[in-house]
């Protein structure tokens, strides 16, 4: 059997911006002296005049994608997720999601497979940050499939939109003939009656791994991908949580605002139903290797499939 390809959503969303800026002329890249990580180095070589280092810098980042939208351009402000969220919100909620400026974000490097960087570098908190943010889209690719359609789907977009991207390589698991993305629409990718299991980002995949383990144990667990945090799928959720009647969320993002919580969410007002999260329990990361890691988070496949099975 042939090994699952893996690529990083980081390298999805450089090699989609270039495809993009070759279609668009108003594309414009920003960067905070870090294009060689967020891959917009790729862009830079081809369309050198189309792509502005503003220096570490990220809340004047900021505030430079804001003034080009209103001139017409199509601005993809990118840094990593703990500088654009966390350093630039202020600038982000005001100079952006206030105006309601036509700006993308592009965040890599996010969540603890940020790996030796260590915790000042591992943002589990962005999601939280971005979606309390009135009218901002915020969307977290499973794979580089999801990835560079939300990269096309995001400049077609009228209005602020935040892209989760991340460090490691993780397998492509949406590469096939029907998928079909659209922000704001949950994909149902296993059907099943006894959970409902709703992931995001690179849990997608470990999420379909523990599915597989559940049902060697008579488990029949529904898996849903949801790439759009904000808005959320309410109608999807709502519809698996009745016909399962348990709901588990995992994301690579604190149980605290993030996933979890929108959920939680939805299900209070909605229909109210046993849910787990399973997250980053409100603590912060450490350095080491991002497998090791993901691991010790309690995130990987066989860790996810043994809290569900308790669960259950």
């Amino acid at each position: 059997m042939s090994e699952v390809k893996k690529i990083a959503t980081r390298a999805s969303y450089g090699n989609a911006l270039l495809e993009l800026g070759k279609l668009h002329d108003n594309v414009i890249a920003l960067d905070a002296d870090l294009a060689g990580a967020t891959q917009t180095a790729i862009f830079m070589k081809e369309f050198p005049e189309r792509h502005i280092d503003c220096g570490i810098a990220e809340g004047n980042m900021m505030g430079v994608a804001a003034g080009l939208s209103l001139t017409g351009k199509v601005p993809f402000a990118s840094t990593f997720a703990m500088f654009a969220a966390g350093r630039a919100f202020e600038q982000v909620r005001n100079s952006i999601g206030y105006p309601h400026c036509n700006v993308k974000i592009g965040a890599t490097h996010a969540g603890i497979t940020v790996g030796e960087d260590g915790a000042t570098h591992q943002c589990n908190e962005d999601i939280a940050l971005m979606r309390t943010i009135p009218g901002m889209t915020v969307i977290c690719p499973a794979d580089d499939v999801e990835a560079r359609a939300a990269v096309f789907a995001a400049y077609e977009f009228e209005g602020p939109v935040y892209m989760r991207f991340g460090r490691a390589a993780v397998p492509v698991i949406n590469d096939t003939p029907d998928y079909k993305f659209e922000i704001g629409k949950g994909v149902t990718l296993r059907e099943g009656k006894d959970v409902t299991i709703i992931a995001t980002g690179i849990m997608v995949a470990n999420c379909l791994e523990a599915a597989e383990k559940l049902a060697a144990d008579g488990i029949d667990a529904e898996v849903i991908n949801i790439h759009t945090i904000k808005p959320i799928d309410a109608d999807l959720i709502v519809a698996s949580a009745k016909k399962t009647g348990k709901v588990v969320t995992a994301e690579e993002h604190s149980v605290i605002g993030g996933l979890g919580g929108a959920v939680a969410e939805v299900l209070a007002e909605k229909a109210p139903t046993k849910q787990l999260r399973i997250g980053i329990n409100d603590v912060f990361g450490e350095s080491g290797p991002a497998g090791e890691l993901v691991k010790k988070y309690g995130l990987d496949g066989e860790s996810v499939y043994e809290k569900i099975k308790a669960f259950v």
